[in-house]
């Protein structure tokens, strides 16, 4: 998974629209505060599921406690990042290239990011899933692969902490510049 930021060539309009200035920015519309807030949403979803694991792994936190977090939490993790970066894909990013072509090379690599991160949440839902079938059955068991899980939750909240910023960096200013989402 990509780990490094877009490069500068794909961020130029960041410079004359700073994140720091969004908030007053009389462009800064409703829509954008919202999709920002779904970005803020998986953000603290990533965390709590590593959270919730690594409390687990520490005995903080009981085996059946863990798996109904882990199922209420994950499922709320995995089936909202797929409908949202599913709608950029096939809605948002075609209707931005549509206003400005010269930012299709980074809509392209968000959009790879996606394809990436769906790799990464089907094999968190089969470890999820496990773990808390598991959690019935044979908790030592459980116990043993919640590290392989804690593993690709750490993974999942580093990427999202890149892409969404990444994303953020790079859709921003162009809605501003352009009046888009108002």
């Amino acid at each position: 998974m990509r780990q490094d930021a877009l490069p500068d060539e794909m961020r130029i309009l960041l410079r004359d629209y700073p994140r720091e200035a969004w908030p007053g920015h009389p462009n800064f519309a409703a829509s954008i505060q919202n999709w920002m807030g779904a970005h803020d949403m998986f953000r603290q979803l990533g965390r709590e599921v590593r959270l919730n694991t690594q409390s687990y792994l520490n005995k903080d936190r009981s085996a059946e406690d863990s798996a109904d977090r882990l199922a209420y939490y994950g499922n709320l993790l995995v089936r909202n990042l797929h409908g949202h970066h599913g709608w950029e894909d096939h809605s948002f990013f075609p209707e931005l290239s549509a206003a400005d072509g010269r930012f299709d090379a980074g809509l392209e690599t968000l959009e790879t990011d996606h394809l990436a991160l769906d790799n990464v949440l089907d094999r968190f839902t089969r470890q999820a899933n496990r773990v808390v079938k598991l959690t019935q059955l044979d908790e030592t068991q459980a116990y043993e692969e919640s590290g392989a899980l804690l593993e690709t939750a750490s993974e999942i909240e580093a990427f999202l902490a890149r892409h969404l910023v990444d994303e953020e960096d790079l859709v921003v200013p162009i809605l501003l510049h352009h009046k888009l989402r108002g």
